[in-house]
């Protein structure tokens, strides 16, 4: 058994998906020599306790990487472009949640349920997917390699903790207001550009010239690399929806074999991470409060596609925390496997 242990930083430590990283490796008992946390000026020497201990926040700097064993990077793309190269130098495994060098062809962005493979010893960076392609390839995997997935349209329903915890707070704030009978003000917008208390936003990061935005294009690109199928056609529609945790997604997908609903159901009922609630009868499927400070991705609302008379067309419901399996979990395992490889 494997007995030794880690130098760890977390970079981005008081954020959203900073502080879900440090819950898990305490309640994962990840094997920790010593652990550095490190944040923006305005956070530095806050206090965070780990394993009883009370550990104060750091300023990132360019010294900050010497003696790290693995770090993981969750403070947006401008910071991971301008540190991890640095830590890299000092021969430390990085996993980086922002979107900067996912589509790298150079770089692994890894599920490790779905694509462990792709890591090697002697690739430092690891990219960790967007949070709903994560939960996505989790469930479509074992469906692409039993009947090779042809087409997938998919619309997402993203709660306000995938924009950090700008998100929550408005959403907080404006539902406070709202509840009072009072107008929600203009002024009264920080993170999102309209209302998001008891409203939906069709936009998720900034449009591109074909009309999709930049998250429905990750998510396009990020499945193809992680399944490694440049083949599959993916069309996405991302909304931002007033809750607090997990993501929701509606996933339509076209299959190249015949497939039955019995053998989909089989199969995803027996895939690692992914927890089956699909009972129609008694009404029971997939919801945010239920996945809320789950480590699954839950799958129900499984049916054939009756407007096409094929064994090959299927629609899922698809729920996950945001913050755990599509960002902090994920990020975790991907440092478990290197362990786990015994690349570090």
């Amino acid at each position: 058994m494997n007995k030794k242990k880690y130098k760890i930083a977390i970079i981005g430590a008081t954020g959203a998906v900073g502080l879900e990283i440090i819950k898990l490796l305490e309640k994962r008992n990840f094997p920790i020599l010593s652990i550095d946390f490190f944040a923006s000026k305005n956070s530095v020497g806050k206090k965070l306790i780990f394993n009883s201990r009370e550990i104060k926040v750091k300023l990132l700097t360019r010294e900050s990487g010497k003696g790290i064993d693995i770090a993981i990077f969750s403070a947006g793309t401008k910071i991971a472009k301008q540190f991890i190269p640095i830590f890299i130098k000092e021969n430390s495994f990085v996993i980086d949640n922002s979107n900067a060098w996912r589509m790298d062809k150079n770089i692994p962005l890894v599920v490790p349920e779905v694509n462990e493979y792709v890591l090697n010893k002697n690739k430092k960076l690891i990219a960790n997917p967007n949070c709903s392609t994560i939960q996505m390839v989790l469930v479509l995997k074992p469906l692409h390699d039993f009947a090779s997935i042809k087409r997938i349209v998919v619309s997402t329903y993203q709660s306000v903790s995938g924009a950090g915890q700008r998100g929550i707070n408005e959403l907080i704030k404006q539902t406070k207001i709202w509840l009072k009978n009072k107008n929600i003000c203009i002024t009264e917008f920080d993170k999102f550009k309209y209302q998001i208390a008891f409203n939906l936003i069709p936009q998720i990061d900034i449009f591109t010239k074909n009309g999709y935005t930049k998250e429905e294009m990750k998510i396009k690109n990020e499945t193809r690399k992680i399944l490694n199928d440049d083949s599959i056609g993916i069309s996405a529609t991302c909304v931002r929806v007033p809750v607090f945790r997990s993501h929701s997604e509606s996933i339509w997908i076209e299959t190249k074999k015949v497939i039955s609903l019995s053998k989909v159901k089989e199969l995803l009922a027996r895939t690692n991470g992914v927890c089956l609630l699909d009972d129609p009868k008694n009404e029971k499927y997939p919801m945010p409060i239920f996945s809320e400070n789950k480590e699954v991705t839950y799958v129900g609302r499984i049916r054939s596609d009756i407007s096409i008379n094929s064994n090959r067309a299927f629609v899922l419901w698809v729920v996950s925390d945001n913050l755990l399996k599509g960002a902090a979990l994920n990020a975790v395992q991907i440092a478990e496997t290197l362990i786990k490889r015994k690349y570090v």
